[in-house]
């Protein structure tokens, strides 16, 4: 199904794309056709929206800007099972670049996004890429990752894996809070509570469940990578992308200071400028 709307003065297209088992994947996509191709993919609990400043920006006068809704999230399926599975989330992205014909894409991971862009390239190495962006990405889960999770973040779990309404709730803002560095707008913070509240409690445990160690296949790019990462993340602590800044020797480095979990939402103009420059210069 194709369908367009509007996204400030960008012409958003929408799309359902088959991913990994079957599922459906939700995808957004603006500005220019035939510019070079950054597939955005959010984290935990989040969609496609979180990357609103980048596919309303004049970032699509020159690229062709295409962000997913991860499985169990969005607008994309929901089904009972298979998060803790690293091909099925590398067939959701592969899915993405196959269908809609992405010649050597920026993957720009956040957070969460960090893990399914490893899940890719453990499947299906860098060959098709054309480069990478981490942003305030993780690439480990289960043990050992606490030196690069934040208390404050890990002690909102029990709460995001609650069934109870006023508990989820709750913890979901407090989770939100942790993802900038000041306090959101009410506009902005009750639109995170919208998406995040439509992702099921179960789908964010069975993902961070998961036992994940990424490093091998980061150690084997050969592709140009973006690290960009808030000095004030509370949420993947900035030792996580200087652990990632020492296994990818081609690795170009971009610390923020006064800035949350979500650079690209709270210093957007050097976000989309650093990100315009890194595709340009591939």
């Amino acid at each position: 199904m194709n369908n367009s709307a509007t996204f400030g003065d960008m012409v958003v297209r929408s799309r359902r794309i088959r991913g990994g088992a079957g599922a459906d994947i939700h995808v957004d996509e603006t500005g220019d056709p035939s510019g070079r191709p950054v597939l955005f993919i959010h984290g935990i609990s989040q969609c496609r929206l979180a990357w609103r400043r980048q596919l309303s920006s004049g970032l699509g006068r020159d690229l062709r800007l295409v962000a997913m809704d991860l499985r169990g999230h969005g607008l994309s399926d929901r089904p009972r099972d298979g998060y803790g599975a690293s091909g099925v989330w590398a067939d959701d992205v592969r899915g993405v670049i196959t269908a809609l014909g992405l010649d050597e894409p920026i993957l720009c991971g956040w957070s969460y996004g960090g893990v399914v862009i490893g899940d890719y390239l453990k499947h299906y190495g860098d060959r098709a890429l054309g480069g990478i962006c981490f942003a305030g990405a993780v690439s480990r889960l289960g043990e050992p990752v606490m030196p690069f999770l934040g208390e404050e973040f890990v002690a909102t779990l029990p709460g995001l894996f609650a069934e109870d309404v006023s508990a989820s709730v709750a913890a979901l803002q407090a989770f939100i809070r942790l993802t900038t560095s000041t306090e959101p707008t009410p506009e902005d913070a009750y639109l995170a509570l919208g998406y995040n509240s439509v992702v099921p409690a179960g789908v964010r445990l069975a993902m961070l469940s998961r036992t994940v160690d990424h490093d091998d296949v980061l150690r084997q790019l050969t592709k140009p990578v973006l690290i960009t990462h808030g000095l004030d993340d509370k949420v993947v602590l900035p030792a996580m992308s200087e652990h990632h800044a020492l296994l990818i020797a081609q690795a170009k480095a971009s610390y923020y200071v006064n800035t949350g979990h979500s650079p690209f939402l709270e210093d957007t103009d050097r976000f989309n400028a650093e990100l315009l420059t890194f595709a340009s210069s591939l």
